[in-house]
């Protein structure tokens, strides 16, 4: 137990000296990349290295669940490397929803801007419609999108409500929505801590959703409540909607 006291702030320190690091890199990188593809192969290839010089590659399992055309990946959200994880596991051609907070934070707003991040406002009704409209026609250009519909997390270990714009943009665009599980984020870096921890992230690629066939209320309801069922049999963490 005393030696994991002393490693434990040790692997944290390093850690945070892997992140830092490589992310000033791709920073400087993406400023003069041109192409939002080229950027975002440098993204992804900056979160596969965080991981695999933190010890603990991500293990991606159902990438074949993927499908060659624009999709809407949705997943659950537990921990502050939630997005550096979906960066590190799935192909580099997803534009991300994340709330509009981020764009306040100098060096994770550039980056994301970089890479055509939509940034969701939560709080205003009207600033959140007008994002969401923005994610609707991205989707329906044919641009696949990456989503934590829970919109944040908290210390309580679980899978909260799902939110509805991720699942609009998809039955919009007749886009199929594929639910993704993340175990072992929390483990590594809950929100109750500064440094982490040794811990081993599984992402898991469910099947797809076949797009609604209708854009109403109910029907968008239908799909968020599929895959988020299909989302809470796969993570290692309990319902808190139950």
């Amino acid at each position: 137990m005393g030696m994991k006291r002393l490693l434990f702030p040790a692997y944290g320190l390093w850690c945070w000296v892997v992140f830092i690091t490589l992310s000033l890199g791709a920073t400087v990188s993406m400023a003069v990349v041109p192409g939002i593809h080229r950027r975002r192969l440098i993204v992804h290839y900056t979160a596969r290295g965080i991981f695999w010089l933190a010890g603990r590659p991500v293990k991606v399992e159902g990438l074949e669940h993927l499908p060659d055309g624009p999709c809407v990946v949705v997943a659950n959200h537990a921990s502050y490397v939630d997005g550096v994880v979906l960066q590190a596991a799935l192909p580099p051609r997803f534009a991300y929803m994340v709330k509009r907070e981020m764009a306040s934070v100098p060096l994770a707003s550039f980056l994301l801007r970089r890479v055509g991040t939509h940034f969701i406002d939560r709080r205003d009704p009207r600033g959140g419609a007008a994002d969401a409209r923005r994610v609707q026609r991205s989707a329906a250009t044919g641009q696949s999108i990456a989503a934590f519909p829970e919109g944040t997390f908290s210390e309580k270990p679980g899978v909260g409500r799902f939110l509805g714009g991720a699942f609009a943009a998809a039955a919009k665009a007749g886009l199929p929505v594929v639910p993704a599980a993340i175990n072992g984020a929390r483990d590594m870096l809950p929100s109750n801590r500064a440094l982490p921890i040794p811990a081993q992230i599984h992402v898991r690629i469910l099947p797809p959703i076949a797009p609604s066939s209708g854009t109403d209320r109910g029907s968008i309801h239908a799909l968020r409540d599929a895959a988020r069922l299909a989302v809470v049999s796969a993570v290692n963490e309990p319902d808190l909607e139950a």
